[in-house]
């Protein structure tokens, strides 16, 4: 499976990346390619391109804010959960995309 997401944390450092590196290293784990986003204290970082979030079949949002550019991802089915829940449990996260 293609899986976009973006992480996103009200102070925008640590736990925003805890959470990327968490759903990145399960994606891989259970064969899933997937491209992180982080929006943070340094803004938007690594990018989603429209390619990247067309070609996807699905879209994390482990967020406890809203999001800059939300309206990219229109059309796109999305899994929201909170920041913590990426972080402690990522694969029932990834349990989530099956429903």
């Amino acid at each position: 499976m293609k899986i976009i997401a973006v992480t996103a944390c009200p102070t925008g450092i640590a736990h925003t990346y805890m959470a990327a590196e968490q759903l990145e290293k399960t994606a891989k784990s259970l064969g899933h390619q997937i491209k992180v986003e982080t929006q943070g204290a340094m803004g938007i970082e690594n990018a989603l391109s429209p390619k990247d979030i067309s070609e996807a079949d699905v879209a994390i949002f482990a967020i406890d804010i809203e999001i800059e550019e939300r309206e990219r991802f229109s059309g796109k089915r999305i899994v929201q959960v909170p920041v913590k829940d990426a972080i402690k449990d990522p694969k029932a996260v990834f349990a989530k995309l099956d429903g």
